[in-house]
């Protein structure tokens, strides 16, 4: 079990690049006066080979940044980019091939098919493609992750953090540029959780991966090289090498600031008081 990356001492995988950006990336839904500005002009940078964690209150548009990133949803203003790729205004065929290809994905639910058995859940992608994988890297995937023995396994032969680590084996098995995982412990315990962080931990560290999770949890926020907060559409604020202690005081401070009433004698926009930025 690797430990959290305020601990860690980082392996492989130096951040030497890229993974995706965006610049002026705004997301509205609805127009006129209903109009709900879900991203405000970010830019963001994700630095390739390396874990980074996006958090932030209810409504922050934390998902919002990152199914924009992975080209889930559609952008209203600015431009996305997947290594030197734009992917802002591809059609949706372009998209498909490009996730399928160069994406990697977690979600909280497993989306494991029941009827396949755990090595055909991680292949599934590949085998949908028409593309053999590498086997090389498959065995060093199943075996980082702990799944030789659970292999001929259907998903209902498996506990909570056994199928999320098929999915996370699905995800890593085609060797993707980068990984997305939105809330990937949300549906386990504290102790499936925990070893799913870890993996994740040691897909970067030891596999050389590039990992984004969207989380709530300032412990899950902890195995992160870096924590990007975001509040009412905006980054605020970023942390490296953080300590649940340090995210979980961080994230204190939205409480207090979407708490307090804007007053004249406070100075600036009531934006400036929610954001709260140092």
């Amino acid at each position: 079990m690797s430990t959290p990356a305020a601990q860690h001492v980082p392996g492989q995988a130096p951040a030497d690049g890229i993974a995706a950006r965006a610049r002026g990336l705004t997301k509205a839904y609805g127009s006129g006066e209903t109009t709900v500005l879900a991203l405000d002009s970010v830019d963001v940078d994700i630095a390739r080979g390396r874990f980074t964690a996006v958090m932030g209150p209810s409504g922050s548009g934390k998902s919002t940044m990152m199914h924009c990133l992975a080209g889930l949803d559609t952008v209203s203003a600015g431009q996305v980019w997947l290594g030197d790729t734009e992917i802002t205004g591809m059609k949706d065929r372009e998209l498909t091939r490009l996730r399928r290809d160069r994406i990697g994905f977690m979600f909280q639910s497993f989306n494991l098919i029941p009827t396949l058995n755990a090595a055909e859940n991680i292949t599934l992608p590949m085998d949908i493609a028409g593309k053999k994988p590498d086997e090389k890297w498959l065995d060093q995937v199943i075996d980082t992750l702990g799944l030789r023995d659970r292999l001929k396994h259907r998903p209902s032969q498996l506990s909570g953090g056994q199928q999320q680590r098929v999915a996370c084996a699905r995800a890593l098995a085609s060797r993707p540029e980068l990984i997305f995982a939105d809330e990937p412990t949300g549906n386990l315990d504290s102790r499936a959780g925990l070893e799913v962080l870890g993996f994740l931990r040691e897909a970067v560290d030891q596999l050389g991966q590039t990992v984004v999770m969207v989380s709530h949890d300032p412990g899950a926020a902890a195995h992160s090289d870096l924590v990007l907060f975001l509040a009412d559409g905006r980054i605020v604020d970023e942390m490296e090498r953080p300590t649940a202690e340090a995210v979980l005081e961080r994230m204190k401070r939205f409480d207090v600031t979407r708490a307090a009433p804007f007053t004249a004698e406070d100075g600036g926009t009531p934006s400036d008081v929610t954001l709260d930025k140092d």
